[in-house]
């Protein structure tokens, strides 16, 4: 007997509203962060773009492409956005929840490589310096620093939501910490002459750049791979559920996630046969479903529970159809 608590009618035994459709986040409101962020930050982009052309700056430059590849990310962040909210279908049944993960994915593979190209080119120009016009690159940095701002501001409201809300805020949140670096190496290029300022400002750049961004990028794929979400310990998920009244075992438990706020599990549960051949296994997936939504600090609002009784044989697999 299968029970799940992701159909499409109704609500779940449980009480809760469990629809595939259903999601704790706030997409008009994300939507709306995520575009006015966007907006911020292109036009941030020409205008550091023309700072780094006149002040041949390479840590305004660098600072520059990576405010160019946050503006391409703020706006696969915002695709995603809109793509959440399509409604399942009989070909995707969780709608395109997981778009918000493959553009996660995505931002931080690109982040990472801008960061690592940060690293190189900074050496190089370490040791060989060019010369920069620091008081034009130090209007700039402010420039882009308050711009930056704006921007974690109108996201800072919304980063906890998702995956994808989160690496926008840290895009521009690296953006900001760049524009600072920036501000440093101009204010000490002008006071000392010291023209490797500006390539220990890149390469502080990618510093902050690259360990972040490899830990968005473990945790997207974490998702895609199907992982059991963070703070869940499936083992203490068995055994909570094997205290139960009447039930005898647990097997085929899987738990992962479908976005970064939609937890959902599946396990087979083994009632005594009795118990279950008299009627008791809604009584059994009442409790089956609290537990799981209720006593563990990942709450799995989404759970398929498929009761059997303990005489209950595996079907043998069927052979495939003459074609």
């Amino acid at each position: 007997m299968a029970h799940d608590d992701g159909r499409d009618r109704g609500r779940a035994e449980d009480g809760h509203d469990h629809g595939p459709g259903h999601s704790h986040a706030r997409p008009g409101t994300d939507r709306w962060r995520i575009a006015t962020a966007f907006g911020i930050t292109a036009a941030l982009f020409f205008v550091q773009l023309v700072g780094a052309l006149w002040t041949g700056s390479l840590a305004l430059l660098l600072d520059t492409a990576h405010v160019l590849t946050d503006a391409g990310g703020l706006l696969l962040a915002l695709v995603a956005a809109q793509l959440t909210l399509r409604p399942p279908s009989a070909r995707r049944t969780w709608g395109w929840q997981r778009a918000e993960i493959v553009a996660a994915a995505l931002q931080a593979g690109v982040l990472l490589a801008v960061g690592l190209f940060v690293l190189v080119e900074g050496v190089r120009r370490f040791l060989e310096p060019h010369p920069v016009a620091s008081a034009e690159m130090l209007v700039f940095g402010v420039l882009g620093l308050v711009g930056n701002l704006v921007a974690m501001a109108v996201l800072f409201g919304g980063r906890r939501s998702n995956l994808n809300l989160r690496a926008a805020m840290l895009e521009v949140l690296n953006d900001a910490l760049g524009s600072v670096a920036v501000i440093v190496a101009a204010v000490v290029i002008t006071l000392t002459g010291w023209m490797q300022a500006d390539a220990v400002v890149a390469l502080l750049i990618g510093a902050l750049i690259v360990p972040r961004t490899i830990r968005l990028l473990v945790e997207s794929l974490s998702v895609l791979m199907e992982s059991v979400p963070p703070g869940l310990d499936v083992d203490e998920v068995r055994g909570h559920i094997l205290e139960l009244p009447h039930v005898v075992e647990v097997h085929d438990l899987h738990a992962s996630r479908i976005s970064s706020d939609l937890p959902v599990l599946t396990a087979h549960v083994v009632l005594e046969e009795e118990y279950f051949y008299s009627g008791g296994s809604a009584e059994a997936l009442g409790r089956i479903q609290r537990c799981v939504a209720e006593h563990f600090p990942v709450s799995v609002q989404h759970s398929t529970i498929q009761l059997e009784p303990a005489d209950h044989d595996e079907p043998e697999v069927c052979a495939p159809r003459d074609s």
